[in-house]
């Protein structure tokens, strides 16, 4: 290859390069000019010039100021770094900050403030501590910041005496704030934890702190864009066996006339009571009778004198009756039998 051919290859690549440059230079330019020409004001606003996470202390080398739209600036940022450290006393991060993110005054503490749970929390809300373990906190693998449905596991005692165990939904879409007392939610490596404190409202605290005497409370991890509530229901032993519409029918067909059976014996034995009361009632008023009776005064009783009764002799007298003037007499004449009537003769 000539020298000539290769300088000018080398020339033209070299002209290439310059017109891009010259080119973008002449594009930001014109971009600068129509929103100047559009009215659009510039400011500044506060970014983290590092990353930040859960605790750090800000200070003017971990903050800058870059170009912001005046219009559109994010409500609780900042204009200037002076302005961000005002105040007396160092501002810590309450959550992590990633580098060039604006940073907002509810990420951070107030001038002197620690970086504490209270000053995470939103408006209204409370933490509640529940306690877990290497299986109920899902395993370490719940971090601050996460949202979890809480559970409750419980027995009850039935009309029959037998034990029965189900699982309700407690609480859906609880925000994690910390685990065991780590609140930093850059936090990545699964750790097994002994308690959890998450964000719930007043009302959801009472029911948590109820619920963990009443029975065992367990975690279940949401995805992590998944804060929307879901339908749930009521999960008891019978919905594990895999029973079919049809048998589950059959055995509440059987509850029901079962409980039918004990509803008709119990208005029986409250026939059966009512007659025995009344019978007591009766018994009571018959005693309280005799009492009374007993209580009163006997009245004399005047008898008179016995009258004598006249005794009546009955005769009885037997009449021989007399006996019969003639007598039959049967006289046979060869085969023959004549009778005759005759005087008698005594």
């Amino acid at each position: 290859m000539r020298a000539n051919t290769l300088i000018m290859i080398v020339l033209a690549g070299v002209f290439g390069v310059l017109a891009v440059v010259l080119a973008n230079i002449w594009l930001a330019n014109q971009r600068s000019a129509m929103a100047q020409s559009n009215g659009v004001q510039a400011s500044t606003v506060v970014v983290a010039a590092v990353p930040l996470k859960f605790g750090d202390a800000l200070s003017a080398d971990k903050l800058r100021e870059i170009a912001w739209p005046a219009g559109a600036m994010p409500a609780g940022a900042f204009k200037t770094v002076k302005e961000a450290m005002a105040g007396n006393g160092a501002r810590q991060a309450l959550q992590s900050i990633s580098a060039n993110e604006p940073v907002l005054a509810a990420k951070i503490t107030g001038p002197g403030q620690r970086a504490t749970l209270s000053a995470v929390l939103d408006e209204g809300m409370k933490a509640v501590s529940i306690r877990v373990n290497d299986v109920l906190g899902v395993a370490g693998f719940v971090f601050p910041g996460d949202r979890v449905d809480v559970l409750l596991t419980r027995s009850v005692r039935d009309s029959d005496g037998a034990d029965k165990s189900f699982v309700d939904v407690l609480l859906q879409s609880v925000k994690v704030l910390a685990v065991d007392q780590v609140a930093d939610a850059t936090k990545d490596n699964p750790t097994v934890v002994k308690a959890v404190t998450v964000e719930v409202s007043t009302k959801d605290a009472q029911k948590l702190t109820l619920a963990a005497g009443a029975g065992q409370l367990s975690l279940a991890l949401r995805q992590a864009a998944g804060s929307k509530g879901e339908m749930n229901e009521r999960i008891t032993l019978a919905d594990l066996t895999g029973d079919t519409p049809d048998d589950v029918a059959k055995r509440q067909a059987e509850l029901d006339k079962k409980a039918a059976e004990e509803a008709a014996a119990a208005e029986e034995r409250k026939r059966a009571d009512d007659k025995i009361d009344g019978l007591a009632r009766a018994v009571e008023r018959v005693g309280s009778q005799v009492d009374q009776l007993s209580k009163a005064k006997p009245v004399p009783v005047v008898t008179s004198a016995p009258q004598v009764a006249q005794e009546v002799k009955e005769v009885i007298k037997y009449v021989q009756p007399e006996p019969p003037k003639l007598a039959t007499i049967g006289v046979f004449r060869g085969i023959k039998l004549e009778s005759y009537e005759v005087p008698r003769q005594d």
